[in-house]
Parts: C-alpha cells; structure tokens; sequence
C-alpha cells in the first residue's frame, strides 16, 4: 500500500493527523490517539 493511499485519523488529544498502521490493522475503528503519550494525557 502506498502512504498516499493510507487511511488517516485526527488525534483527539493533539489535534495532528495520524496514518493507518499495519499493527492496528484489525482495531483501526478504536484508535483514537497517535501515540501512548496522547493516550496517557487524554484527560
């Protein structure tokens, strides 16, 4: 897949774009945050 073509989601936290990992490739639909440090400041 080319990163042109990769799926993106705003991160709730930074407000920054982030791309489609194979990793969370059968959880795409839950990520919410970019990275852990987004997760752990969501507050």
């Amino acid at each position: 897949m080319k990163k042109s073509v990769l799926l993106q989601k705003i991160c709730v936290v930074c407000q920054r774009p982030f791309s489609w990992r194979k990793k969370w490739q059968r959880c795409w639909n839950d990520i919410k945050y970019c990275s852990e440090r987004c997760r752990r400041q969501r507050h």
